[in-house]
């Protein structure tokens, strides 16, 4: 917070900078010149607001309240004051929700969620790598070419080492909406287990087997495709459940038995994560060749002619044998 005042002001009451201070006296003001115009300033932080002796920060459904006061010392001269007192109360206020918005859209290159998990937070994130390495991920919006793979990684960022990650369900929409019903869906991941052929778990660990629910980290690919009808993007969606580190039992999907799956209900550990849009480059148009656009058709015209000068040669050489016959 800063709060100023200007310097004539304290002049006219005659109260000097060295008397001036917040309702600690430690914390004095300082004379400051902005636009050639002098002021007495206090500058607060926040770690200093209530040290300096802020009020209690008061908040309702839409604001916050900051409360300072500005006081002065009297000069005593003897046993008397002639100098006025100065207090001035200050309140800033400040809305809690805000509304923002950007004149062009933002496509995210990850995405991020915050999971309560008892009393703990984690961070979880996904996101689009480059190679099978996932050593590059996309940093603007990914434009991927049919069949071509596509490297996804579910990880728990924060805390790390501390839960076990499986990722329950993935699926592809037309609509950033997961739960969008209108549009084309295509199911990825299903109850933690494969539900597309071109579905494979890669290992973050090279030393592990590549399986779900085993680490903090869920890497896996699948084969890049596109929905039947426009727009040719899509939005990548997954459910995720955490696990305590020695809880492998819990994120170990067991992908054999139909039973076990179809038991599986989602709990608090679980959150929801979007990634998108994916846009999916089409191949051109076959380009038309010069064979069909020049070739061909000058090659027909020739033939043509070619057919009409013998048709007209037939013609004469018939009139000519009908005129001799009449003759004869």
């Amino acid at each position: 917070m800063a709060i100023r005042a200007t310097e004539d002001f304290f002049r006219y009451h005659k109260v000097p900078l060295e008397s001036l201070h917040l309702p600690n006296k430690l914390c004095r003001a300082e004379r400051e010149i902005i636009n050639d115009v002098p002021y007495y300033m206090f500058r607060v932080s926040k770690e200093r607001y209530l040290t300096c002796g802020g009020k209690s920060i008061k908040k309702n459904s839409t604001h916050f309240f900051y409360s300072l006061s500005v006081n002065s010392e009297a000069e005593v001269t003897g046993n008397i004051i002639r100098d006025s007192l100065v207090k001035m109360d200050f309140t800033c206020i400040y809305p809690y929700v805000r509304t923002v918005s950007l004149p062009f859209p933002v496509f995210p290159v990850s995405s991020e969620m915050v999971m309560h998990v008892d009393e703990m937070e984690a961070t979880i994130q996904m996101m689009l790598y480059l190679d099978q390495n996932f050593t590059k991920a996309y940093t603007t919006t990914p434009t991927i070419e049919l069949r071509d793979k596509v490297y996804v990684e579910v990880s728990v960022t924060e805390p790390e080492d501390y839960f076990l990650v499986q990722v329950d369900e993935c699926w592809a929409t037309q609509s950033p909406q997961p739960n969008f019903t209108e549009g084309l869906v295509h199911s990825l991941i299903r109850r933690g287990c494969v539900d597309d052929h071109t579905v494979s778990f890669i290992s973050a660990d090279k030393d592990k087997p590549a399986r779900n629910g085993q680490s903090p980290t869920v890497r896996y690919s699948f084969d890049m495709f596109r929905f039947t009808s426009e727009p040719h993007e899509l939005y990548l969606h997954c459910t995720v459940q955490l696990c305590e580190l020695d809880d492998h039992k819990s994120c170990t999907p067991n992908c054999n038995s139909v039973s076990k799956r179809e038991a599986v209900e989602a709990g608090p550990s679980q959150g929801l994560l979007s990634y998108g849009p994916i846009r999916i480059e089409m191949p051109d148009k076959p380009q038309t060749s010069i064979l069909t656009t020049v070739v061909l058709p000058v090659a027909g015209v020739w033939m043509l002619g070619f057919f009409l000068t013998i048709l007209v040669a037939v013609a004469k050489a018939g009139s000519r044998r009908i005129a001799r016959t009449e003759e004869h």
